[in-house]
């Protein structure tokens, strides 16, 4: 959104590593590595344009913004809180100047109140993001988010579904619903199922997707409509975080490993062809061997299709920073890769499986070694001859084959249907 805002305001988005009079740098904080990230993204940016205005914003302008007064080169820090604003404290683009030092636009209380977003966020993809939702009150042992934030709010409904008519009259064929916390969606009585009852209504949204949600937050009225619904992809991403009870309870996660199992087992067997990933943390203070067998024996056992694996790293102010013992960073290196290793596995399986069946693909924009690819709802990535098919087509295939993390198949028959996206 902030994107189109900026356009609104004249100014014209070139692709990142060209040279540019503005750089707006929207930070993550969940890592050290995201903090390094963002400093290396601004030096790379003034070593091509060096009179670039920079502005930074997002959790690590939240968080971290004493730090980000330091780095050589930043314009302007705006917070959480006034993220949206962000256009407003910019200068007219023929008046963009690097400044002696940064502006802070930051305050430490982010507000709490469900809110409403301007403008629609249009992307160069076939899919478009809808947030829904911001903030977390979770408060897990290791995590910045809801510092970074704020408390759990959800966006006022009519004005989900005012993007969510203007994204689908544009032509996105799949929407994917995103927010910290998701399944904690509530404003005025109406929770997340209700929501996509209310988006499926719209004639023109064609398919939606369920991004990141917490298993506590996964009642079995959504698995219900998922199963039932012909919009809804079969797809969850449920993050599980550590397969070892003891590690779970450290890092104030709200389930244990059998409740996650029975979850993951009563979505299977509403929707036998769920497409299931998770989040895996390594090296979480305190997990010994043991713990990091027990993570092995349920990533290997429950039908994953792939698995997202972060390294622990310590977040000053968090409680999980005062846990001992610290693990190594060899130690936490090397348990990456062997999870790392099991989820390629895991993932060829699931693919395997695939073959024989016909799904319905959202092809999207670009070509691979003459193929176009595209996604199934249980997002299975796929992959035709191009001149089959069009961008933006959603289309039936038969998969008949696996190779290099794809699945290879044909048209039911074939087709050039026209893209249907309009692109900006």
């Amino acid at each position: 959104m902030l994107g189109d805002s900026l356009t609104r305001r004249g100014y014209r988005l070139v692709e990142y590593g060209e040279e540019t009079d503005l750089l707006v740098l929207n930070t993550c904080s969940v890592t050290e590595n995201a903090e390094k990230d963002c400093r290396y993204a601004v030096r790379k940016t003034l070593r091509h344009s060096p009179h670039a205005f920079v502005a930074v914003t997002g959790c690590y302008a939240q968080t971290g913004a004493a730090q980000l007064q330091t780095v050589p080169g930043i314009d302007l820090i705006v917070g959480t809180q006034f993220k949206m604003n962000l256009p407003d404290y910019l200068p007219a683009p023929e008046q963009l100047r690097k400044q002696p030092e940064p502006e802070l636009r930051h305050s430490r209380t982010i507000d709490r109140e469900d809110f409403v977003l301007p403008g629609t966020a249009y992307s160069d993809s076939t899919r478009a993001l809808l947030k829904i939702q911001d903030g977390c009150d979770f408060m897990c042992s290791f995590c910045l988010i809801p510092f970074a934030r704020g408390r759990e709010r959800s966006r006022v409904t009519c004005d989900v579904l005012r993007e969510a008519r203007e994204l689908a009259t544009h032509g996105y064929r799949e929407l994917v619903l995103t927010g910290v916390n998701i399944g904690q969606y509530s404003y005025q009585g109406m929770e997340l199922v209700d929501l996509l009852q209310e988006l499926e209504a719209i004639p023109e949204v064609v398919r939606m997707r369920i991004s990141s949600i917490e298993p506590t937050t996964v009642p079995t009225r959504l698995l219900q409509h998922m199963a039932a619904s012909t919009k809804l992809c079969h797809y969850l991403h449920l993050p599980l975080q550590s397969g070892d009870d003891g590690i779970l309870q450290a890092m104030n996660r709200r389930y244990d490993v059998r409740e996650y199992e029975e979850l993951v087992g009563q979505a299977l067997s509403l929707m036998p062809d769920l497409g299931l990933g998770t989040d895996l943390m390594v090296g979480f203070p305190g997990e010994d061997e043991q713990a990091f067998a027990n993570t092995m024996r349920v990533a290997a056992r429950l039908p994953f299709s792939y698995f997202h694996v972060f390294s622990y790293s310590s977040r000053p102010g968090t409680p999980a920073a005062r846990l001992e013992p610290q693990l190594s960073a060899a130690v936490i290196r090397q348990r990456s890769k062997t999870l790392a290793e099991l989820s390629r596995t895991k993932a060829l399986a699931f693919y395997q499986r695939q073959i024989g069946r016909t799904v319905s693909v959202l092809f999207e924009q670009g070509e691979r070694d003459g193929f176009r690819t595209g996604t199934t709802a249980n997002f299975t990535r796929v992959a035709v001859p191009a001149h089959t098919v069009a961008a933006g087509a959603i289309h039936p295939v038969t998969i008949t084959g696996i190779m290099d993390g794809l699945a290879y198949g044909h048209l039911v028959s074939p087709s050039v249907e026209p893209a249907y996206r309009t692109l900006l």
